[in-house]
């Protein structure tokens, strides 16, 4: 199984992580299933930018990005041509470390980050 290498990040993942991941599943729902509450505003559907994270190693592993998604990532904060929305990237075969941006766009968030 790969590993997904969490950077760390002031709010949702202070220490970082490293994490077993199943090829398959997405970025978010990986990081959903080991407490690293990252944002998904439009619960994962591809709707938003709020689960935008840039993928610093494997990222050729992971499955394309469709239009849609390169089509809202326009709209991210801070975008990298590494970066993708968590919840529409689907893990390969290859070890990920992944950095969770400081911002994000959300004008329905609860709580500052």
């Amino acid at each position: 199984m790969p590993q997904l290498v969490f950077l760390p990040h002031p709010v949702f993942c202070p220490e970082g992580a490293v994490v077993e991941a199943p090829t398959g599943k997405s970025i978010c729902d990986v990081m959903l299933e080991n407490d690293i509450e990252i944002e998904h505003a439009c619960d994962r559907v591809c709707a938003c930018t709020t689960c935008h994270v840039l993928v610093r190693e494997g990222y050729e592993s992971l499955n394309e990005p469709e239009e849609k998604e390169e089509d809202m990532l326009d709209k991210a904060w801070g975008l990298e041509p590494v970066s993708r929305l968590s919840c529409q990237s689907i893990v390969g075969t290859e070890d990920l470390v992944i950095e969770i941006p400081k911002y994000t766009i959300n004008h329905a968030a609860e709580k500052n980050h």
